[in-house]
């Protein structure tokens, strides 16, 4: 079989091919179909533990430190697959790592669900996570290698808009929940509460089973990736894979751009070259950049501390949850404005339209937490006071422990009745912080603070932490409070204006980055290097948001959400940057056409994208 030449296919009945426009139409619209299934469990995967975790902790039994553990096992296992991933998919094909992870997170539904412990828990977890993780890379890397020029932008951007889908599901389960635990709760039966509470956290991952299910059963209809088979020299094979979503013409066209673009040699031995070359380098490089800028912008803390942002900036504890599920709705149908542009008007003016935007919406809202952050009075050693000789502390933050800190401290400018309180604390060399609290909301729970709130259970848990701290000191070390800063509260007025800010983010980020992260991913890097590239910026793409993540809390108890806001803001610029200066233009053009594109050198490239 000649895998070299620029000939068309070989086989005479592929050019005699009868053209069936709606058979075509109809399995393009079936890709979109099982892509978009793949981006809900996506979004499921990352939505899901917000609205069962207030249940899960008040039944399961778990530690605060088991609780935070069972909250990333996701992550972890996202991150553990990510890494095999692009290997995996050149070994054994797009379609049976799709199917793959599918089942594996249908397997992790019961798991979790089902669970009585923490191991188990802890297992379903991380299956889930691994689902997630694979789902993550095979499947933009599917489309882009499955989808024709024309089609290629949209089929990416349906995996993001389900995704955006799955999280505002999530956020809707969460609401049904919440209402029908706050009916139960009216009844003043605790033991009923206890047994509903039990029941809403397992059914809400019960409610997740049948898109994970779908997506299995659409997995199984799809072809091999074209390109996939064409580089294991399956030609005939490939060109049938392509005729499903393509005419013949533009079947045989492609084909002969795979054989141009695979620099074989006339025996079929690949010349292999160096992966230092400038036309794998340069797109290697700025997918990765444009991987850790995506989730720099703030998406996934905005998304994580939602609620905690909105009340501290003013709003009610009700109307926070509710301005999350509006946000969640924002992102869904501004994903759904960004898909119906990305092919019309390209990858880079989305990408340029959306970064601006987070950049004016974060620095609006930076400056609308700045004009009452910086009348707030640190309490540090009246609270420090009230450290017990078993270096602990409880402390409830009503109006009248509000007025006694802010009395000892000289704050009287600050309302009592309208105040928020956020401590950093440490034992030895590990640092922790708690959540804001406010003084106005008399369901808050009180700040408790000891040592197994802050200092690792074990040696391998500090290394995760702080791998140069002293364990052992830190297990005997004295309850220091490092700050203790109590804040005004502002009027319901200024936190709709924060929501109205963060409305804007999501907007702009969903319509630009959102949608184009995915296709610059699977676009930019070349075939040779595409999965196990896609795997590697991927996984930048998540040590990024796990640093941000981590220090999120910390960061805002010490400096403020104003300084954070700032600190998104100023990550933006750089996307932005990347995207005006360095970011070709992929609209229309095949995968070939845009490995070419970085063959070039640099005052050619720059001058055309």
């Amino acid at each position: 079989m000649n895998v070299t030449g620029s000939s068309a296919p070989a086989a005479p009945a592929h050019s005699s091919a009868p053209f069936d426009s709606t058979a075509i139409r109809r399995y393009n619209a079936f890709l979109l179909l099982v892509s978009g299934l793949g981006g809900l469990l996506y979004g499921i995967d990352v939505g899901i533990i917000g609205g069962a975790y207030p249940y899960l902790a008040a039944t399961s039994g778990l530690t605060a430190s088991e609780l935070s553990v069972i909250v990333a096992a996701v992550l972890l296992g996202s991150v553990l697959s990510t890494l095999f991933a692009g290997v995996l998919a050149d070994w054994m094909g797009r379609k049976p790592l799709m199917l793959l992870s599918g089942c594996a997170f249908a397997a992790s539904i019961p798991v979790i669900a089902l669970s009585h412990g923490f191991a188990v828990l802890f297992f379903g977890r991380l299956l889930q996570g691994m689902s997630a993780g694979f789902v993550g890379v095979v499947v933009p890397l599917y489309l882009a290698e499955c989808l024709s020029a024309s089609h290629r932008g949209k089929g990416t951007a349906v995996f993001q808009w389900l995704l955006t889908l799955g999280i505002v599901a999530a956020a809707l389960i969460g609401m049904y929940f919440s209402y029908r635990v706050e009916a139960v709760t009216r009844l003043n039966n605790a033991a009923a509460l206890a047994r509903f509470e039990n029941h809403a956290w397992r059914s809400i991952f019960w409610v997740s089973l049948p898109p994970g299910l779908l997506f299995v059963l659409g997995s199984i209809f799809v072809t091999e990736s074209p390109r996939w088979l064409f580089r294991r020299n399956r030609r005939d094979h490939a060109y049938a894979a392509l005729l499903r979503s393509r005419t013949a013409e533009q079947a045989a066209l492609e084909i002969e751009e795979m054989a141009a673009a695979s620099h074989a040699t006339a025996a079929g031995q690949r010349v292999r070259e160096s992966l230092l070359r400038r036309k794998y380098l340069i797109p290697f490089l700025l997918a990765c950049v444009i991987l850790a800028c995506n989730t720099a912008t703030g998406i996934n803390s905005v998304i994580g501390y939602n609620t905690g942002i909105l009340m501290q900036g003013g709003l009610s504890d009700f109307a926070s949850h509710w301005g999350y599920v509006v946000f969640t709705v924002m992102n869904f149908l501004a994903t759904t404005v960004g898909m119906a542009l990305v092919d019309r008007k390209g990858r880079k003016f989305l990408l340029i339209t959306g970064t601006s935007g987070i950049i004016v919406a974060m620095t609006g809202v930076g400056l609308l937490f700045r004009s009452t952050e910086k009348a707030g009075v640190d309490c540090r050693a009246a609270v420090q006071a009230m450290v017990t000789p078993g270096q602990e502390l409880a402390l409830r933050f009503d109006p009248a422990e509000a007025e006694k800190l802010l009395n000892a401290a000289g704050g009287h400018a600050i309302d009592s009745g309208r105040a928020s309180l956020a401590i950093i604390y440490s034992y030895g060399d590990f640092t922790a912080a708690t959540n804001f609290v406010r003084s106005d909301d008399a369901a808050s729970v009180p700040i408790a603070i000891d040592r197994a709130s802050c200092v690792p259970a074990d040696r391998i848990e500090a290394i995760f932490k702080d791998p140069f701290a002293n364990l052992r000191a830190a297990q005997t070390a004295p309850l220091r409070i490092e700050k203790a800063l109590v804040s005004g509260v502002p009027d319901a007025s200024h936190g709709w204006l924060v929501a109205l800010g963060l409305y804007l983010f999501i907007a702009f980020y969903a319509m630009g980055p959102g949608v184009v992260v995915w296709l610059a991913l699977s676009e930019l890097m070349p075939t040779r290097i595409r999965s196990n590239g896609m795997s590697v910026a991927l996984v930048l793409n998540q040590m990024v948001s796990t640093t941000l993540a981590a220090i999120f809390l910390p960061f805002v108890s010490k400096h403020g959400y104003s300084s954070m806001f700032f600190l998104f803001a100023g990550f933006t610029v750089v996307y932005l940057i990347a995207a005006i200066f360095f970011l070709p233009e992929t609209k229309g053009k095949t995968l070939e056409e845009i490995e070419a594109h970085f063959e070039k050198p640099a005052a050619v490239r720059y001058s055309n994208s």
